[in-house]
């Protein structure tokens, strides 16, 4: 699919490819090497260029920091992409982003400018999680998680449909089905900053690589003026977010006061008793299915009760840098990713995703030991 496209004196050829098909890649060589243009613009961010070119990037990675900055769940989530992406290139016999890679190498040949014009995924991923809340973010790692299935199980159907769809897009079509901001932020956003990126590149003959699904929506924003900046900002906060993350522990304090106070003090006990016990219990619980270090399950245990009344720590936190520094991930570890998150035997087996089903698992289970713990405690009044 090429659409020849014009914008003030620019020659432009957007190159619609399949990321799952291997004519796409003798196309983008093909269009190259025939055009000779001054510029070529591929959809790839600096990040996931990086990820296709330096295979041994996850060496460098600090899993404390990525703990600390609170990008667990991002991680994560990349991490399920990648795996996808691989198994089913792996199942085609192709290379991951191997006709992104041929248009660089291609671009390289003719000594053209490359423009990587792709919002930065780690943006994309980060604007998703701002504007959902815990229960859409566990959908969306529950969809992601599915697709550690056998991919033989992967119809010639689903392969012609991918052909047609961004990847992350296919994978989270049934989250995008009860959640229509996903499609806005996965492929409208993008759409739109691909269109300007293209636009603005430098030189007068212009050849862009893109998904074929990217395409209509390329040429729906072709004449509008985007402001990209406004694209790569991470929406705040909403204000109704920040209350209630004071409020709830706020609310939970106060009863455990009036329990002591007006219920007596065996009321209060008991009430303060099932508080820890069930964040205590279901955080360690959480811990334990990841398989943590037996001193990590403690820490979710004893930490749950606590964080869970205090707005700017997440027993997944704790438990986290308590597994990073029980297990200590070896370079072996690392070296050995890339294999790994192919299958789910292999995410609990190494130990740097260990550490981030720790994380999750135990903030999951300490979310739901405080669902737990409130009616239980009410029935005591």
């Amino acid at each position: 699919m090429i659409q020849h496209l014009k914008h003030g004196h620019k020659d432009i050829l957007i190159v619609g490819t399949a990321h799952v098909s291997k004519e796409s890649t003798d196309l983008v060589k093909a269009t190259i090497e025939e055009e000779k243009p001054d510029t070529v613009c591929v959809e790839l961010c600096d990040s996931r260029f990086q990820s296709i070119r330096h295979k041994n990037r996850w060496q460098d990675m600090n899993i404390t920091k990525v703990i600390k900055e609170k990008k667990t769940f991002l991680l994560l989530s990349n991490l399920l992409l990648a795996s996808f992406q691989k198994r089913i290139a792996d199942k085609l016999d192709i290379q991951p982003g191997a006709e992104m890679i041929q248009a660089i190498d291609s671009a390289d040949a003719i000594e053209a400018n490359i423009i990587l014009a792709d919002r930065d995924i780690r943006i994309t991923l980060s604007r998703i999680w701002r504007v959902t809340g815990l229960w859409d973010k566990l959908k969306i790692i529950f969809q992601l998680a599915l697709s550690m299935g056998n991919v033989d199980e992967i119809t010639e159907e689903d392969i012609e449909k991918m052909k047609q769809e961004d990847m992350l897009q296919s994978l989270l079509s049934e989250v995008e089905k009860s959640l229509p901001v996903l499609r806005e932020i996965l492929i409208d956003e993008r759409d739109r900053y691909l269109a300007q990126k293209i636009k603005t590149s430098p030189g007068e003959k212009i050849v862009a690589v893109v998904g074929a699904g990217h395409v209509p929506g390329i040429l729906k924003y072709w004449e509008k003026e985007i402001d990209t900046r406004a694209l790569e900002e991470i929406p705040p906060k909403g204000k109704l977010t920040g209350v209630l993350k004071w409020l709830l522990p706020t609310l939970i304090l106060a009863l455990l006061l009036f329990g002591f106070f007006y219920g007596g003090r065996g009321t209060g006990t008991d009430m303060l008793t099932w508080w820890v016990m069930a964040n205590g219990i279901l955080a360690g619980l959480g811990a334990t299915l990841a398989l943590a270090h037996p001193l990590t399950i403690l820490s979710a245990v004893l930490a749950a009760p606590l964080t869970s009344l205090n707005p700017l720590i997440a027993a997944g936190w704790v438990s986290g840098l308590v597994e990073a520094f029980a297990s200590r991930p070896k370079v072996r570890d690392m070296e050995r990713l890339p294999k790994d998150i192919l299958t789910i035997k292999g995410f609990w087996k190494n130990k740097l995703t260990r550490i981030l089903l720790v994380v999750v698992f135990t903030n999951l289970g300490s979310t739901i030991g405080t669902l737990v713990a409130i009616p239980l405690m009410l029935k005591l009044l």
